[in-house]
């Protein structure tokens, strides 16, 4: 599976498993970019039609420094929750029940 830029890696998480029941899937996108490109990118990739894209700056956050008192920041990223058009989906994702 070759992602472009635009298309970081899929997000698969049990809230966003849950989402797939209502046909909405998860990504991280690259931060530059937008609703238009990622729309594209899903079109281009998978073949799928874009009903709604929401997308979200997820902060970065404090990671410790082993043996130290000294913190640092991991970096912001791009989240985009996607909802696809009625009987469409991306097999992406793993089945429940295997």
């Amino acid at each position: 599976m070759n992602l472009d830029k635009k298309l970081v890696r899929p997000i698969v998480t049990e809230k966003s498993m849950g989402l797939t029941n209502a046909n909405m899937y998860v990504f991280q996108v690259a931060m530059g970019a937008t609703k238009g490109a990622v729309e594209a990118e899903l079109k281009r990739v998978f073949g799928v039609d874009v009903l709604e894209i929401k997308t979200m700056i997820m902060p970065g956050k404090k990671k410790r420094i082993l043996k130290t008192y000294r913190f640092k920041t991991t970096p912001k990223w791009k989240k985009a929750i996607v909802k696809l058009k009625e009987g469409q989906k991306i097999d992406l994702f793993p089945k429940e029940g295997k």
